[in-house]
């Protein structure tokens, strides 16, 4: 089964994938992710021969900050990468202050929030590292193989919220784009 090498070749051949890494790694707050779909839907296109990528419904941008935990510095994160890079759905969520609203304890950091998503499939998330070297990190705290196996099962987490692990799956709709998904019903 292919693994984090292949992943992140996936990645790095796309160049508007690449574009929003360096829009987020120079305007984006410090240390940031580009998550779940970002990474997720490139993964199943490739799997499902599409010669074009799926577009983003939202670009979810992840750090860490527990310095500031309001709301509002999310939302002036996303209105600097809009000017960087316009008409991109920019999603910026710190992770610090998740836990809030999950109704859950603290999270240590972003793979520790990712762990507390509603699918595996979701909880993976990549960055660009360098500028004249650039390198692409991978951050997947549950692995990948829900990824390339076309898997699609909810964290343990939410295995305790099946009614809205299954009201999710139905918001998304999936299958109509990538019909090989296997799907775990609960």
């Amino acid at each position: 089964m292919p693994g984090e090498p292949e992943l992140l070749a996936l990645i790095a051949g796309q160049p508007q994938r690449l574009h929003l890494l360096r829009v987020v790694r120079d305007h984006g707050p410090q240390g940031a992710w580009i998550a779940a779909g970002f990474v997720r839907n490139a993964v199943w296109d490739a799997l499902h021969g599409y010669d074009e990528p799926t577009p983003l419904s939202d670009i979810d941008v992840l750090y860490f900050s527990a310095d500031n935990l309001e709301p509002e510095a999310d939302y002036a994160w996303e209105r600097r990468l809009l000017e960087a890079c316009p008409d991109q759905p920019w999603s910026v969520r710190n992770q610090a202050r998740m836990h809030l609203r999950n109704g859950d304890a603290p999270y240590s950091d972003c793979g520790d929030a990712m762990c507390h998503w509603v699918e595996v499939s979701a909880a993976v998330a990549v960055r660009l590292r360098g500028e004249s070297l650039e390198s692409l990190e991978l951050l997947a705290p549950l692995g990948i193989d829900d990824i390339w196996q076309l898997r699609v099962r909810p964290t343990e987490h939410f295995r305790a919220k099946p009614q809205i692990y299954r009201e999710r799956i139905a918001a998304k709709n999936w299958p109509a784009r990538w019909p090989k998904l296997h799907i775990e019903t609960l």
